[in-house]
């Protein structure tokens, strides 16, 4: 698929195939392009929690949305997603690389950075894995983690680790649109400001 195709067809889905697993080679594409996201100081500081299958994808539904909160839930084809894969972003590890020779700063000082740019990178992570899917003719949900406790319990996540989200991917059933969409698209000219802000085409 060109990528303005991938861009143009990328979306949200709530609802996906029951029983129809994705392929190992696909999975494995998805984690090599995840990889190759930027990050600062080249520090690569995420990691990925993937769980392949019913048995694994239950523990993770159990651990952070129990059944007797499922019911009544508006998109229960979520839970039919075959596999999920959760982002984690490592602060410690870029505050190690920034202490390296290379980079001049002699300690670990988290108040030297402007952004957290641990979470910013496994963000960028996180969307090429979004449109990898899309390529490969998947669907995929990013959806926040509300029992990150729960998730550390159920899957033994460090405390040196976050997850800054979910994602569930498989392929698609016909699925209802998020009510949120409504709202449209912002036109360009609103968001962008040229030369100084407040200045908008038009």
């Amino acid at each position: 698929m060109e990528f303005q195709e991938v861009v143009r067809h990328r979306r949200m889905i709530r609802n996906f195939q029951r029983g129809r697993a994705v392929p190992p080679e696909m999975l494995q594409r998805i984690l090599d392009n995840a990889r190759r996201a930027p990050s600062a100081g080249h520090t690569q500081g995420w990691s990925f929690l993937v769980l392949e299958g019913p048995a694994e994808t239950g523990i993770y539904w159990d651990a952070v949305f129990p059944q007797e909160k499922r019911d009544g839930f508006a998109y229960p084809g979520l839970f039919e997603a075959p596999l999920i894969i959760v982002p984690l972003s490592c602060k410690n590890a870029y505050l190690d690389r920034y202490a390296e020779p290379d980079k001049g700063w002699t300690d670990r000082d988290e108040n030297r950075w402007p952004t957290d740019f641990w979470t910013v990178d496994t963000a960028f992570s996180a969307m090429l894995i979004l449109l990898t899917v899309v390529d490969l003719g998947l669907a995929a949900l990013f959806f926040g983690i509300f029992d990150v406790p729960g998730l550390r319990r159920a899957f033994g996540v460090p405390d040196t680790h976050h997850p800054i989200g979910a994602i569930a991917i498989g392929y698609p059933a016909v699925d209802r649109p998020s009510p949120s969409l409504k709202r449209g698209r912002q036109p360009l000219d609103a968001m962008v400001h040229r030369g100084r802000w407040g200045k908008h085409d038009g």
